[in-house]
């Protein structure tokens, strides 16, 4: 469905919405909102008009903000689930651009494989640390206009 044409989020989206931007001034800057959020996948949208550079196309820091945020809000919901707490950062990442992204985008995180979630979980769980690749796809209208990869680390937090 395009962008523009998105039903009214719900009330747990606007909830995650708010405890991003609540937790990362830079999401409100680039007026993200979160249009989908389950256990495998969760989507993250922006508008052209903040994100703009001066060809009238979205910034790439923009683009790249946008599906790091995906990635790492679908992981951090997932650690969230488990117990004690961990942090989460981003280690290394690459982006493809594919086409100009010329109006409203959306960065969609999946969790491709189920195994690697569940090594990542158990590393963490037995040594306080481990590794996951994540993807994000960047859509503008019904076209594929980038593709983020990146290696997220998380540490559990000691006693």
């Amino acid at each position: 469905m395009p962008l523009d044409q998105q039903k009214p989020l719900s009330e747990r989206l606007l909830t995650l919405t708010a405890q991003l931007r609540e937790q990362i001034p830079l999401a409100e800057a680039i007026d993200l909102y979160v249009t989908d959020a389950g256990d495998a996948q969760l989507t993250i949208a922006a508008p052209l008009a903040v994100n703009r550079n001066p060809h009238g196309t979205v910034f790439a820091g923009s683009a790249v903000s946008v599906a790091i945020l995906a990635a790492w809000s679908l992981l951090d919901g997932r650690l969230r689930s488990m117990e004690g707490e961990a942090q989460l950062v981003l280690q290394r990442n690459t982006m493809a651009y594919l086409r100009p992204i010329d109006g409203p985008f959306a960065a969609t995180a999946r969790l491709q494989d189920e195994s690697a979630w569940l090594r990542f979980q158990s590393m963490l769980q037995r040594k306080g640390r481990a590794r996951i690749v994540m993807t994000s796809v960047i859509m503008c209208g019904e076209a594929e206009a980038a593709v983020f990869e990146g290696e997220f680390v998380a540490l559990r937090a000691m006693a």
